[in-house]
């Protein structure tokens, strides 16, 4: 999508403080870090949310979910814990409409959803 923040990331039009790349996914940190570790991660292809990714191939939606739990092992996070959460829709505070993964670790998390 042209005015899409995440597909212009994925793109190379728009920078970001890439972890991991490849021809399907990409992961980089949150400008707005919401734990020590935030990191996103986004498939190249577009798709609003987890409801539009149900388009997706289940290989490439594996993908995504091993990716994620890879950069999580990358940042350390392994042995301590983390969370892995995907916004969909305003009242989950989606606040990018492309389907993303949020690896937050490095601290204790709180045991409630904001």
């Amino acid at each position: 999508m042209e005015d899409c923040v995440f597909c212009k990331i994925a793109a190379g039009q728009i920078p970001a403080e890439k972890v991991y790349e490849d021809e399907r996914v990409l992961a980089f940190h949150d400008i707005s870090p919401q734990a020590p570790a935030h990191v996103l991660v986004i498939p190249k292809r577009h798709a609003g949310d987890i409801l539009a990714a149900r388009a997706f191939d289940d290989a490439l939606l594996a993908h995504l979910f091993r990716t994620a739990a890879d950069v999580a092992e990358r940042l350390g996070l392994g042995k301590t814990g983390f969370r892995i959460a995907s916004n969909c829709g305003p009242d989950a505070c989606q606040s990018v409409p492309h389907l993303h993964l949020h690896i937050l670790g490095g601290k204790q998390l709180s045991p409630e959803m904001d």
